[in-house]
């Protein structure tokens, strides 16, 4: 199995160091904006894709080969590990939806924690494979954060309001505090086996955090958000954390140790490193954040607001990516364009 160098340019992001310009790679990268993938989904449902290993992999190489991004992320989804761990997930057309969430303490009796090399193998398979041809391109692997995962099983479905989640912290916070290290310690195994199986880093994807207040932050997220990545930190490869929709917190956030803090479109990135380093006791790069919605404009704005991205961010401890996933409606084209750009912007 080849490995990614240690000093290809994204590892070097991600340890905080200089680079010639910036590494870069788009969250959902993988997706429903190409054709190839498109393809392939016409074939078999979304489950099936991500329980087949060799499509799976196939779709983690797709944007690899057409556009050379610096890594490549495993093609799966944030809820596999919910169901290793007892929850059935359906994929709708209207997203997934969990029939018997976890709504009283009684519930947490269904939740477990789970063998990834047994109930998740087909995740480890695909990583395994999609590392044998990426060559030197470093493979990310991925998993959700505690509390976005937990409103999920939660709420049974992509929330708006999150009513259930914030019903059951207020109501049954003991539960909830179980049910939060419940996943924590899960999903630290998991992303452990994905690391074992040939990521070269991670990313934690905190897709919901902007719905939570400080209080429920600083009384029920922060420790086993933590608690993750200082377990995942201690196995050496570099660990990003993404706080969507967090830009009010980010003083807080920087206290969880990750050695990169993916920002959302809302902040500058420049003034969002800033307020992470404010609080911060240790060095950290950042990562992003074009707002997705760029990518349906004009080119010229393309070219405009990722130079402003790529200059704000700076050529030191900078990922360029996304401040959220690409869009299915997204014209290659301006991929194209942002990625030429981004390339074009050497030091």
């Amino acid at each position: 199995m080849t490995s990614a160098p240690e000093d290809c340019l994204f590892l070097r992001a991600c340890r905080g160091e200089a680079t010639p310009r910036p590494p870069m790679w788009m969250m959902r990268q993988a997706g429903r904006y190409l054709p190839e993938y498109r393809e392939i989904r016409q074939r078999v449902s979304f489950l099936e894709l991500c329980k087949n290993p060799a499509l799976a992999a196939e779709v983690t190489l797709q944007p690899i080969r057409r556009f050379g991004f610096d890594a490549a992320i495993m093609f799966s989804d944030l809820l596999v590990p919910l169901e290793a761990m007892g929850l059935a997930v359906e994929f709708t057309e209207q997203g997934p939806r969990l029939p018997a969430p976890v709504r009283t303490p009684d519930d947490l009796a269904r939740v477990h924690e789970f063998d990834p090399t047994r109930e998740t193998s087909f995740v480890l398979e695909t990583i395994r494979l999609a590392r044998d041809k990426l060559g030197e391109t470093p493979l990310i692997g991925f998993a959700g954060a505690p509390f976005t995962v937990a409103t999920y099983a939660i709420e049974g479905k992509t929330a708006k309001a999150f009513t259930e989640t914030k019903k059951l912290f207020y109501r049954h916070p003991q539960a909830a505090r179980e049910l939060l290290a419940r996943l924590s310690r899960a999903t630290l195994r998991y992303l452990k086996a994905q690391i074992e199986a040939g990521a070269a880093a991670v990313q934690v994807f905190d897709s919901w955090l902007g719905v939570i207040s400080v209080d429920d932050w600083n009384e029920l997220v922060f420790e086993p958000t933590r608690a993750l990545i200082a377990g995942l930190r201690a196995t050496g490869v570099p660990v990003i954390y993404f706080g969507n929709g967090a830009t009010t917190i980010l003083d807080r956030i920087s206290t969880l140790g990750a050695n990169v803090y993916g920002i959302d479109w809302r902040l500058p990135i420049d003034e969002a490193r800033a307020r992470l380093a404010s609080t911060s006791a240790m060095p950290f790069a950042v990562q992003g954040n074009l707002d997705p919605a760029v990518l349906l404009g004009p080119a010229s704005e393309v070219e405009r607001r990722t130079a402003d991205v790529v200059a704000r961010g700076g050529h030191r401890g900078h990922v360029f990516n996304l401040g959220h996933g690409i869009t299915p409606e997204t014209p290659i084209e301006n991929v194209e364009v942002m990625v030429k750009t981004v390339r074009e912007s050497t030091a």
